[in-house]
């Protein structure tokens, strides 16, 4: 069951045991690119039950082989955007569970001086109004590129949003919930905090370098 943390109240931690038994291996620096990427899609599959717990369904008529009956289907366009590039590899896990949904991209880069993001790529599907939004950045650092992420995305008439990450800083979670507070970030582990260069301790080094082998 996800743990909720009463002094993060935007926040919501997974601490079921196959999530943290995979997150372990993860987190492992003798972990490399090809089973990290592996890892990554499967914590996020199986992190999709809950997030889209609060989607909203329809009623739709089904025949089945032996009668008429009454299922469920979603109700409005669901819409992935995952942060390049590390968000991909989370990305595709969702999408495993949810093939229906639509993808957008958004590309953000930190400086390293002002460790603030810069936008260099921008590609989202149309009315991301009309249904719920799942920003995928596995790295919950300082906030400042999800917040920005998230600001463009309502930019763009996204109402229904939720963020989700491998690992989150308690910095990160806080500038989310004084920028954005009614999105809910979910997570597979609040870490301790942030080091001098801006990252994530304990963490898990850089995701985007671990997953595609260029560390």
């Amino acid at each position: 069951m996800p743990s909720k943390h009463p002094e993060l109240k935007n926040l919501v931690v997974f601490d079921h045991p196959l999530i943290q038994h995979k997150l372990t291996y993860i987190r492992d620096k003798a972990t490399s690119f090809r089973p990290f990427r592996a890892l990554m899609y499967q914590i996020a599959g199986l992190m999709c039950y809950e997030i889209t717990r609060g989607f909203p369904t329809v009623d739709v008529p089904v025949d089945t082989p032996l009668e008429r009956t009454i299922g469920k289907r979603l109700g409005a366009t669901v819409t992935v955007v995952p942060i390049l590039r590390s968000g991909l590899g989370m990305a595709e896990g969702i999408l495993e569970m949810m093939p229906e949904a639509r993808v957008g991209h958004l590309g953000l880069s930190r400086d390293e001086k002002t460790l603030e993001p810069v936008t260099y790529l921008k590609r989202l599907p149309r009315d991301l109004g009309a249904g719920p939004v799942v920003l995928v950045d596995p790295m919950l650092a300082t906030g400042g590129s999800a917040s920005a992420a998230i600001g463009m995305l309502r930019d763009e008439g996204a109402r229904d949003l939720r963020l989700i990450c491998l690992v989150a800083s308690p910095e990160g979670v806080r500038r989310i919930g004084a920028d954005h507070p009614d999105v809910t970030i979910y997570t597979a582990a609040l870490d301790r905090g942030l080091n001098e260069h801006g990252f994530i301790m304990p963490g898990l080094g850089d995701a985007g370098d671990r997953m595609y082998g260029t560390v």
